[in-house]
């Protein structure tokens, strides 16, 4: 079984907070995380449709039993729980009474800011990073570029043409009719694919709409459920004073390349390295593993891009108290000196923060240089340092 990194700040949470809340994809690992961390506490699924009836027609019955130390999984099924849980925790005063889970982010984050604000430390998990992929496969950055990193592709050595349509299917399409209940899901689907090809571009929500003959709003309402079910997200421009004319448009992105690759068509990992998508693919993965780094320690970061009306561009900010990490992306071998110098883009212009510069690419190793880190895809993970 793979460990994985956010075990650590899960426990240590427990000793400070009465509930606990993983959150993320499904499929991402959440039970497994949750069972790892806490293994002597009962585990108890409102996927269950016993259980589920049991926690919605009696939840002050169903807490008489499922007292403390306890997993409560998908728990956003049963939202009448949280006021009662409030009240428990209240009473009790015990860490780490409570350990929730659950895959629908909106309805889930609705009812704790309701319910349980200041008595929960929220812990976002998204699929594997690459170190702990690594626990059990050598892989190549083609492969898991093309694969992905749910976490039952690897523990089950699925394929990923015998995954991804079926996790689409039974996942994504039903969290749209449920929450939204559209009945056109062949429209849907379109918008799917037609959204990976938007990947590492900016989001454009009325183009995307005439492309698909529907109105502007239906493709931000479809997009908002995409994002609460963690299959996209949009990362915003960074605004400063600059003196110069920047984007303000967010750019798209995946929470998982394996299933960008699938919806963008590509086979096998071998059509990656002469697919034209190779260099949005790459800059969706190193963006991914930052986030699932950062998520496990528990730092909750804000991430940008920036562009200008030259058309300038850095491919992710970070902002770290008084440092700013900018990051460029390259699915290459090769550091060519135009690409260092579009790091350094912003040198001139910022002045109240210390910026540290990070090209990305295929290098196998990571070399730290004069002015900047050039760091191998392997070890991306690891960058920036950020203490928080």
């Amino acid at each position: 079984m793979i460990t994985r990194t956010a075990v650590d700040k899960a426990k240590a949470m427990a000793e400070k907070f009465p509930v606990i809340v993983f959150t993320g994809p499904r499929q991402s690992g959440k039970t497994t995380l949750a069972k790892m961390s806490f293994p002597t506490y009962r585990y108890v699924s409102l996927e269950n449709p016993q259980n589920l009836e049991f926690a919605l027609t009696d939840p002050r019955g169903f807490l008489a039993i499922y007292d403390r130390y306890v997993i409560i999984d998908e728990v956003q099924n049963a939202p009448e729980l949280f006021s009662y849980i409030q009240q428990i925790v209240d009473e009790s005063n015990i860490p780490g009474h409570y350990i929730l889970s659950g895959s629908q982010n909106f309805l889930l984050l609705e009812k704790i800011t309701q319910s349980l604000a200041g008595r929960v430390y929220l812990m976002e998990l998204l699929p594997l990073n690459h170190s702990e992929i690594s626990q059990v496969k050598e892989t190549t950055i083609e492969e898991e570029l093309f694969a992905g990193s749910y976490p039952r592709l690897y523990n089950m050595q699925i394929a990923p043409k015998d995954f991804h349509p079926g996790y689409i299917k039974t996942y994504v399409e039903r969290d749209v009719r449920t929450i939204l209940n559209v009945q056109d899901i062949k429209v849907f689907r379109k918008l799917l694919s037609l959204l990976a090809h938007y990947a590492g571009q900016q989001f454009n929500a009325s183009e995307i709409a005439k492309k698909l003959n529907i109105d502007s709003k239906t493709v931000q309402r479809w997009m908002s459920i995409l994002e609460t079910s963690y299959i996209a997200f949009t990362l915003e421009p960074w605004h400063t004073n600059l003196p110069k004319r920047v984007v303000k448009t967010p750019k798209l992105y995946f929470y998982d390349t394996g299933l960008l690759c699938y919806l963008l068509g590509i086979k096998s990992q071998d059509e990656i390295t002469t697919s034209s998508y190779k260099g949005a693919i790459f800059e969706n993965y190193v963006l991914l593993e930052i986030m699932k780094s950062q998520n496990a320690q528990g730092n909750q970061l804000n991430y940008y891009y920036w562009r200008d009306s030259n058309q300038n561009e850095i491919d992710l900010l970070i902002a770290d108290g008084k440092k700013l990490h900018c990051f460029e992306m390259k699915a290459s071998l090769t550091v060519r000196s135009e690409h260092i110098k579009a790091l350094h883009y912003l040198d001139e212009f910022i002045s109240d923060y210390q910026l540290m510069h990070h090209m990305v690419n295929y290098f196998d190793e990571t070399q730290n240089r004069t002015n900047e880190t050039i760091v191998s895809w392997k070890d991306i993970g690891n960058y920036p340092k950020i203490n928080i």
